[in-house]
């Protein structure tokens, strides 16, 4: 099969860590074609197809450092490959939407594309547990001050987070005192001018925001658990978080046997569900990591539970 990913560039990519890397070499391994591109490559004219303007054909080298070769670099018209994988990272920003149209246009065309593109715009990875209140700590979505203001009164200890962040950037806890709560808020919603997300803050934190990967509806077995470090109150690995894999709780099971198959069948072949304690806190569709660090502690082959998955799926 001739697999292309539209990800981020490749040179970036910290392959001891990386899971579209993972994803690679385990669809290498099995003699698929891997095909590489960025968002900026995607191309639409009137009176022809989605193209990619200048996707490379990688061949994996297996070292450690200088990882991969380029075979041939040349447009490439999205609907000729057998699949798409769209692992461009957040944020999911104005460019990322307008790459989900053109992926969508592929598709009319007759390409195949995952996670598939509708579905990641109706999925944004804050915003989607709102259809999934009852997995939920109590969380608020608002632009309102006011609002956010009576939400603490409430809850006394709380966590506010823009929606269109990563990596742990931009939260904040709040506890009791309200200390500078003001400040914070006029810095996540500018003055009133953007949504964010609010909500009670978890003790559970200290054992770790629970990555739970579902991969074509089915839930991988253990999860990673991000532990925050240094006096963090953000586990995120970007934000210092120590990654530790532990085997999936019975509640962690839940919720995800009972979100993922919902989401698979809207086309998202890849999700990681972030769990704390009991309580699910968002719902990641981008581009879902933690495959390597799952697979060097445990033993489980994530990739390949991917790659399986993506298979079936054609």
């Amino acid at each position: 099969m001739k697999l292309l990913f539209v990800a981020d560039p490749i040179e970036t990519f910290k392959t001891y860590k990386d899971s579209t890397f993972a994803m690679m070499r385990e669809a290498a391994k099995r003699g698929h074609e891997i095909w590489a591109c960025e968002v900026p490559d995607l191309v639409w004219r009137s009176g022809g197809r989605v193209l990619a303007r200048n996707a490379r054909a990688l061949t994996l080298t297996g070292d450690a450092k200088d990882w991969y070769s380029v075979a041939a670099t040349q447009e490439l018209v999205l609907a000729e490959t057998d699949a798409i994988v769209m692992r461009k990272d957040p944020p999911f920003d104005s460019e990322f939407f307008y790459a989900t149209h053109l992926l969508g246009q592929a598709e009319r065309e007759g390409a195949r594309v995952f996670n598939k593109p509708a579905a990641l715009r109706d999925h944004p990875e804050k915003l989607a547990l709102m259809e999934f209140p009852q997995y939920c700590t109590p969380t608020l979505v608002t632009r309102s001050a006011e609002v956010v203001r009576a939400f603490h009164a409430e809850h006394k200890d709380i966590i506010l987070k823009p929606l269109d962040g990563m990596g742990g950037t931009g939260i904040f806890r709040v506890g009791a005192d309200g200390l500078n709560l003001g400040a914070i808020i006029e810095t996540l919603n500018k003055d009133g001018a953007e949504t964010i997300m609010v909500q009670r803050y978890l003790p559970a934190i200290s054992q770790g925001d629970k990555r739970v990967l579902v991969i074509g509806g089915e839930v991988v077995p253990f999860c990673l658990a991000r532990i925050p470090q240094g006096g963090e109150v953000r586990g995120n690995l970007a934000a210092g978080g120590k990654g530790v894999a532990q085997p999936i709780s019975a509640r962690d099971r839940e919720i995800a046997e009972a979100v993922g198959p919902i989401l698979a069948q809207r086309g998202l072949l890849l999700v990681g569900l972030d769990v704390i304690g009991d309580c699910l806190t968002e719902i990641n569709v981008t581009s879902p990591t933690c495959f390597q660090e799952i697979t060097d502690q445990t033993g489980f082959d994530v990739a390949k539970m991917f790659v399986d998955a993506l298979e079936r799926s054609l």
